[in-house]
C-alpha cells in the first residue's frame, strides 16, 4: 500500500509505478484504491472508475475494472459530491451525511478487496490524502483500514520539494496507532532537487526515531508522462510555439486527456482563468465540466463568455468537448432535476436536454470528412470515451443550423465553421491524431509506464521491491 503524508505527495505516481514493475516481474498484478475523489473518470464495461485506478490496471496488464475503484466521489460543489459506487451514479448516497455514509461503504469496499486479493499476486493499494487526519481515523475507508484489512506492506511518500519532508513523515508516523505503525515498512522521498547526500543525515535520525528506514529518493521528474490524478496539471505559459489554451473552469473535469499536448514539440499550453490569456490562443479548448450551469455562471462573471465568443467568432480554430459542447449551444434543459438548467453562451446552433439515464460509451470512433484547421483529421480513427447525461441535438430554426455538419454518428458530434464540438473524450490521447494535427509521434503511453517502472528499479531498486512482498 501507498500512503502520502499530504495529497499531491506522489501516491498514484509511485502505485502505478509499482504496478508495472511487479507486472514485468511476472506477477498477476491489480490495483485498488477504496475511494477516491476526483473528476477525472474512464469508462468501463461497468460504467465508471477514476482515472488513476483506470491507468493503474494499464499499468499492471490487467483489464481496469470499478471494483479497483469501488467508490468514486466526483465534487458538484464545495461541500457536496456525486457518489459513485461500483461504476453506476447513487443518489441515495450522495444525500447522505459523509459520515454515516461511510459504514454503508465499507462491506463493499471490503468485498473488492478481499476478491481482488483472491484473484491476484499482488495487488497496489494507493491511499487518499493522508492517513493521519486524527478527525476522519473513526470513519476511514481508504487508508488504514484498508492496509489493516489487507494485511498490506505500507510505504508513507512525502514531496519534498514543499520543505518540511521529515517533520511530515515523523508527524504522520506518530499520529497512527501503534498497531497501523507496525504496518509502514519504509518512507519514500518524492520530487527531490540537489545532493542526495545532504539527506543521509536526516533519513538516518528519522530511522532512529521512527525504526522506519527511508527505501529511496525520487527526482524530481516532471515530463514522466503520466496524466495528473487530479488537479490542473503544469504548464508551458512562455507563449512561444503553438499556442493551445484551455479554459480552467472551476468544476473541470476529465482534464487529464489533455496530458499529452504536453510532450508535443512546439505546443505551448496553458490555462485560462482571466479572459486576457484567450487572446493569443491559436486553438482554445472548452473541456468537460461537472457541473455545467455553474461553470457558465464562472464564465459569465468572469467575462472569459465575451473572450470566447470572440475567438470563435473570429473563425479560430476551436474544439469543444462534453460539458464544453453544451456551452456553446443556445439552452440547456434538465425536466428531471439531474443537473440544472442554463443558458448558454449560443455560439453553435445546438440544444441540450439532461436525461436521467447516463450514457457510458467506449470504443473507435471515425471523424467523417472536416474542413480548415480540422482537416488532417478526416477519416482518422481514434479511442474514446463517452461519459454523460446530456442529449444534444440541432436546432432546426436557427439561421445558422446551414453551417453545422455532423462529424461523429448518433449525434456525437458536429463541425461549425472551425469549431469542431465533440461528445467524446481521448481524442488528444490518439497518436494517429497527434501525428495528423502535429505531424509528431509522441511516445506511447505503455512507454510511460515502462519508463516509471525502470525509475523506481533504480532509485528504490528491485531487491528492495522484491523484499516488500514477503
Amino acid at each position: 500500500m501507498v500512503c502520502g503524508t499530504t495529497s499531491g505527495a506522489g501516491k498514484s505516481f509511485l502505485a502505478t509505478a509499482l504496478a508495472r514493475w511487479y507486472a514485468r516481474a511476472g506477477f498477476r498484478v491489480a490495483p485498488f484504491k477504496a475511494q477516491n475523489m476526483s473528476n477525472n473518470a474512464r469508462v468501463v464495461a461497468e460504467g465508471e472508475m477514476g482515472s488513476a485506478q483506470y491507468f493503474q490496471a494499464l499499468a499492471a496488464r490487467c483489464v481496469p475494472d470499478v471494483r479497483m475503484n469501488p467508490v468514486l466521489l466526483k465534487p458538484e460543489g464545495d461541500i457536496h459530491s456525486q457518489v459513485i459506487l461500483l461504476g453506476q451514479r447513487d443518489d441515495g448516497l450522495s444525500a447522505m451525511e459523509w459520515r454515516q455514509r461511510s459504514e454503508h461503504l465499507w462491506p463493499t469496499i471490503r468485498g473488492c478487496l478481499d476478491a481482488l486479493m483472491a484473484s491476484q499476486d499482488v495487488v497496489v493499494i494507493e491511499g487518499a490524502g493522508s492517513p493521519a487526519e486524527i478527525n476522519l481515523q473513526a470513519t476511514d475507508i481508504v487508508n488504514m483500514r484498508v492496509a489493516e484489512a489487507a494485511r498490506a506492506t505500507t510505504l508513507l511518500i512525502c514531496d519534498i520539494d514543499r520543505g518540511g519532508a521529515f517533520a511530515h513523515l515523523y508527524g504522520t508516523h506518530q499520529l497512527l496507532p501503534e498497531s497501523q505503525r507496525a504496518l509502514i515498512r519504509g518512507f519514500v522521498l518524492n520530487k527531490f532537487r540537489g545532493d542526495q547526500r545532504l539527506l543521509a543525515e536526516g533519513s538516518e535520525m528519522l530511522h532512529s526515531l521512527t525504526g522506519v528506514p527511508t527505501l529511496g529518493v525520487l527526482p524530481m521528474w516532471r515530463d514522466h508522462g503520466l496524466p495528473e490524478e487530479d488537479g490542473v496539471f503544469d504548464a508551458d505559459p512562455s507563449g512561444s510555439g503553438f499556442s493551445v489554451v484551455i479554459v480552467a473552469y472551476p468544476r473541470i473535469s476529465n482534464l487529464d486527456e489533455f496530458a499529452s499536448l504536453r510532450r508535443v514539440t512546439g505546443v505551448s499550453l496553458s490555462w485560462a482563468r482571466q479572459a486576457r490569456t484567450i487572446s493569443g490562443a491559436d486553438l482554445l479548448i472548452l473541456p468537460g465540466s461537472k457541473h455545467v450551469a455553474e461553470d457558465l455562471r464562472w464564465l459569465r462573471q468572469t467575462g472569459l463568455d465575451a473572450a470566447i465568443a470572440t475567438h470563435t467568432k473570429a473563425n479560430k480554430p476551436t474544439l469543444a468537448i462534453c460539458g464544453g459542447l453544451q456551452m456553446l449551444g443556445h439552452h440547456l434543459t434538465d425536466p428531471h432535476g439531474v443537473e440544472g438548467a442554463a443558458a448558454g453562451l449560443q455560439l453553435l446552433p445546438l440544444s441540450t436536454e439532461f436525461q436521467t439515464p447516463k450514457r457510458y460509451q467506449r470504443g473507435t470512433y471515425t471523424l467523417t470528412k472536416l474542413t480548415g484547421f480540422w482537416a488532417p483529421l478526416s477519416d482518422v480513427r481514434f479511442e474514446a470515451y463517452e461519459i454523460r447525461h446530456g442529449r444534444t441535438r440541432p436546432i432546426e430554426a436557427d439561421l445558422n443550423v446551414s453551417r453545422l455538419r455532423a462529424v461523429l454518428f448518433d449525434d456525437c458530434g458536429w463541425q461549425c465553421g472551425s469549431t469542431l464540438a465533440l461528445y467524446t473524450h481521448g481524442l488528444f490521447e490518439s497518436a494517429d491524431v497527434l501525428h495528423a494535427l502535429f505531424g509528431q509521434n509522441v511516445p506511447a503511453l505503455d512507454d510511460t509506464f515502462n519508463g516509471l517502472a525502470d525509475f523506481v528499479d533504480e532509485h528504490i531498486g528491485g531487491k528492495t521491491l522484491a523484499s516488500l512482498l514477503k
